[in-house]
């Protein structure tokens, strides 16, 4: 499958100070901020003659900064239009994102791991397993030393009581 790598190109670009308040005033408290963004699409569709309108990251946030019933009376907007029809709007001063680009890790021949024959990789597991089994075997064995004592002096203690 073949990458699209063809961009669109920024037909026109302009800045605006889109004044809000008389539209979100016609809506109730509750649903300003809602009524707000359709305010902005509306003026961006009337300015820029496009149906297609993309709100950036932080004009949204700027719209919904204060909760639903308070958004702000006007925002300045910086606005682009591209060859294809899509208008972006974003706040004016907001950062500006890179497109994200494919990143290769280099490969370090350093990093890599040393290649043990077949035979040796089959052999060391099977000792590590032996050694594990010994091991266990070891700690069990300690384990009941003392807990044979425990019997022996219980024995012990019987005996001297029924005599």
């Amino acid at each position: 499958m073949a990458k699209k790598e063809e961009k669109s190109k920024v037909v026109l670009e302009r800045e605006y100070i889109i004044p809000l308040r008389k539209e979100f005033q016609k809506a109730p408290k509750y649903k300003r901020a809602k009524k707000t963004i359709k305010a902005l699409k509306e003026f961006l569709a009337k300015h820029m003659k496009s149906d297609n309108i993309k709100i950036g990251k932080y004009l949204n946030l700027k719209v919904w900064e204060h909760g639903i019933k308070n958004p702000p009376h006007k925002v300045k907007v910086k606005v682009e239009k591209f060859d294809d029809g899509l208008v972006k709007a974003e706040l004016v001063g907001a950062p500006v994102e890179k497109p994200k680009e494919e990143k290769k890790k280099p490969v370090k021949k350093e990093e890599k791991k040393e290649v043990l024959p077949k035979e040796e990789e089959k052999k060391q597991p099977e000792k590590k397993i032996e050694e594990k089994k010994e091991e266990s075997k070891e700690t069990k064995t300690e384990e009941k030393k003392p807990s044979e004592d425990k019997k022996e002096v219980k024995e012990e203690k019987r005996v001297l009581t029924k005599t």
